[in-house]
């Protein structure tokens, strides 16, 4: 089973990943709302997408599912009629979950409701006001700035009441019903890097793995921040226990280096297996301790779950000039560095599919490994040499304490390539998999 390969392109993918994220940008997302289904009718092209909708006034531990906002039109006119903030020019011109305003008021009454960046004079803000009914809109700097005294309607179309907070989930069953989880936020509208790479990914990551035989289940969520996670944990706490490794994926499409945020476990195998693999990448990387803040694994972390879940991506959030703006757009998100996220991820993936535990059915000194055609039957002689060091760590290591990847640590060798010695140890009668 291939799950991945070092010498697979994966630029293609790369580039249809991109097309997918231009597919979703234009759409008005927020925590509820149509545009959540609309992005994830669109998704369910792709993967075997179920929804799942949560009505208004759930209780879901100490938080209350909101009121469903969506919105259709909203825009500024001056006395001339002509629209000087137009949400159907960009969606971040609204401020999220606005409520409904049709009323005319000077300037000096309207900056009142106006965001803007005056560091990033160009860049239109992205702000919400999910749990406090205001309005108001977001624009560059340089717009304000050219706004003259003048009376200005202001219209925002929009609905705030009891509905739905819609998540999406694709379960993928395994050998076991031990789960991987892979969770991404749906959010956000129009923002490329924050949300729509995070979601790009997850759902061809999705795609590769569901052709596959898998040893571990897997579950895909796209979830809204914060009450997405809250809601599910909620809805599907008899389920938690089955979860074993999991990553909030997000930002996986900047041009930065990768940063893995560990789990608040700090050692679980899932925190192990990306620190190896950002290891022997060969690039440049960070990695940061776990901290009660960032995205949907504070959740995943809180101390009631304590579930081993990380967070990978480029450069975190917060650290680059475009975050939650209008300047992370579709040329912001590069389509080689979306590919290249892809494949951290499934080498990712195939350690934890194979990172099996052995114990030696021949313990007392090395075994006679010619005689069962294990030894001098490697190929080249550079090739043989490593394939041969590799069995002979495995069978020292093979006591019950040692995974494959911790034998890979040790040794410094290719993780694959003590897979492939422990695989034919194990086909051989040597090895015994344990429980683990």
């Amino acid at each position: 089973m291939t799950i991945y390969s070092k010498t697979f392109d994966f630029a293609p993918v790369g580039l249809q990943m991109h097309e997918l994220i231009s597919h979703l940008y234009p759409i008005c997302r927020s925590i509820t709302g149509d545009g959540v289904r609309k992005t994830l009718h669109i998704l369910q092209q792709h993967i075997p997408l179920k929804t799942y909708e949560v009505p208004t006034g759930t209780q879901v531990f100490d938080w209350t599912i909101p009121r469903e906002w969506n919105v259709r039109d909203a825009y500024v006119k001056n006395s001339q009629g002509e629209k000087v903030i137009d949400f159907q020019q960009h969606s971040l011109h609204l401020l999220n979950y606005s409520i409904p305003v049709k009323k005319k008021m000077s300037l000096t009454e309207l900056k009142k409701h106006l965001f803007t960046i005056q560091d990033r004079p160009d860049s239109i803000p992205y702000r919400t006001s999910y749990y406090s009914d205001n309005w108001g809109f977001c624009l560059t700097h340089k717009q304000l700035e050219g706004l003259p005294e003048d009376e200005y309607e202001v219209y925002i179309d929009s609905n705030l009441e009891a509905g739905n907070l819609t998540y999406g989930e694709y379960y993928l069953p395994g050998e076991t019903e031990e789960e991987i989880l892979f969770t991404c936020h749906i959010c956000h509208p129009s923002l490329c890097n924050d949300n729509l790479s995070g979601i790009s990914l997850v759902t061809f990551l999705a795609k590769h793995l569901k052709s596959l035989d898998l040893r571990y289940s897997y579950r895909f969520l796209f979830i809204p921040g914060t009450i997405g996670s809250i809601a599910w944990l909620a809805l599907n706490e008899n389920r938690t226990s089955y979860i074993k490794h999991g990553l909030v994926v997000a930002g996986v499409g900047d041009e930065g280096k990768f940063n893995y945020k560990k789990s608040r476990r700090g050692d679980a195998q899932i925190d192990k297996t990306v620190i190896h693999v950002l290891q022997n990448s060969g690039e440049d990387y960070q990695i940061n301790e776990f901290s009660p803040y960032g995205y949907d694994e504070r959740q995943f972390c809180s101390p009631g779950f304590n579930l081993p879940v990380g967070s990978l991506t480029r450069t975190p959030f917060g650290q680059y000039p475009q975050y939650h703006t209008s300047a992370d757009n579709l040329d912001f998100v590069k389509p080689d560095k979306l590919g290249g996220s892809l494949a951290k991820y499934l080498e990712i993936v195939d350690i934890l599919e194979h990172n099996y535990t052995y114990i030696s059915t021949n313990p007392k000194c090395e075994p006679q490994l010619g005689k069962r055609g294990l030894y001098g039957n490697f190929g080249g002689t550079q090739d043989k040499k490593t394939k041969e060091l590799a069995t002979l760590w495995v069978l020292n290591l093979a006591d019950g304490k040692y995974s494959l990847l911790d034998t890979s640590d040790r040794s410094g060798l290719d993780f694959a390539v003590i897979r492939d010695a422990a695989n034919a140890l194990y086909q051989g009668g040597l090895l015994e998999r344990t429980n683990n």
